[in-house]
């Protein structure tokens, strides 16, 4: 049996701004991009939580609902360099360790370096390193999977430590709310709520056929993980699954000339990113938001990588040129390449934030 922890920072961005400048403690604080533009907040700080405000809200509705909120633009470099020392930390107990993202990860400690042998201590220890050494929190959720590991990490933030043991999964489950389980977004939750839905407890009155009817591929997916059923492993080399670039414009583009000349921008900045990576994709993704905030994608596959500038820049453009953008005003548009070469084609719905 697997001994999983899944770390996560608490408010991290926010947290970091907050131990580095005295004058940030203790107050609503949103790091992003600025109110008076087209910012969108990529964090925000437990106290400006109070007041509704969230992560991907746009700066304007942040400022709306907490009149007094304060901005600061972020510092990756800084953010980065504090993530390698989390992940230092976490190399001291296990090599078995899979990055989500900056802030959070999983780890596998069913054979610890120390030979501590209890997953609790590892991460009762992991969360006092982090708190010494950086003067941060971070909470923790320990179980048998990644699953459940996540959930129990969310459970008690911030500087929680949840453990959900074998014999309390199933009860944990069916008593959960069916929006707090990972993997359920806004709208699977209101699909699901409509089907009678609202718990672990209700999800479990559908077979696996019915689930898959509903939700394709991820039915079978809520189907098992509700009966904490989650074999994945963690795999310490993270691939990603798709490279992105994205722009919000500080006024809306309405002239198509303007639309080619950013489209043209974008895919030079994705193709250097392309080229870091050493990854070259079959398929791209075009995504476009409009004014009124509706957004729409259109994506096209090939049979071999998308790996020259001119073509990424061409194919980005002729998707475009099949819109009808007539009296259209655009807030956003993005392109991302997915489908690696080296990998099995994907198919998902992602997310990317643009900050400013």
């Amino acid at each position: 049996m697997r001994k999983i922890i899944h770390i996560d920072m608490d408010a991290f961005y926010a947290s970091v701004e907050q131990r580095d400048f005295p004058e940030f403690r203790g107050k609503p604080l949103a790091v992003g991009g600025s109110p008076d533009g087209r910012g969108v907040v990529a964090t925000a700080s437990y106290e400006a939580r109070k007041y509704g405000v969230k992560s991907a809200m746009s700066s304007r509705m942040a400022m709306k609902l907490c009149p007094h909120l304060l901005f600061t633009y972020p510092r990756f470099d800084v953010y980065k360099e504090v993530s390698n020392h989390i992940r230092s930390i976490f190399a001291r107990y296990t090599d078995l360790i899979e990055p989500l993202s900056l802030d959070e990860a999983y780890l596998d400690v069913t054979e610890d370096k120390m030979g501590i042998g209890s997953a609790i201590e590892i991460a009762k220890e992991i969360k006092e390193a982090i708190s010494n050494e950086l003067n941060l929190t971070a909470s923790a959720g320990v179980s048998v999977n990644k699953f459940v590991a996540k959930i129990a990490s969310d459970f008690q933030k911030p500087n929680g430590l949840t453990f959900i043991g074998p014999s309390k999964i199933i009860g944990f489950l069916e008593k959960l709310p069916i929006d707090k389980f990972f993997g359920v977004g806004k709208v699977t939750a209101k699909k699901m709520n409509q089907m009678g839905i609202f718990t672990g407890m209700d999800l479990k009155r559908f077979s696996e056929m019915e689930m898959i009817q509903h939700f394709g591929k991820s039915g079978k997916f809520f189907f098992q993980i509700v009966r904490g059923e989650d074999n994945r492993p963690v795999k310490p080399n993270r691939i990603s699954k798709s490279i992105g670039v994205e722009d919000t414009f500080e006024t809306d583009l309405h002239e198509y000339e303007d639309m080619i000349e950013e489209i043209n921008r974008i895919a030079e900045k994705l193709f250097k990113r392309l080229e870091k990576a050493d990854k070259f994709g079959k398929t791209i993704t075009l995504k476009i938001k409009f004014s009124d905030f509706t957004q729409i994608t259109r994506s096209k596959t090939f049979f071999t990588p998308l790996d020259q500038l001119q073509e990424i820049r061409k194919q980005a453009l002729e998707l475009l040129d099949k819109l009808d953008l007539q009296d259209k005003r655009i807030r956003l548009l993005g392109v991302t390449i997915s489908n690696f070469a080296d990998m099995e084609p994907t198919y998902e719905e992602g997310f990317q934030l643009t900050l400013f």
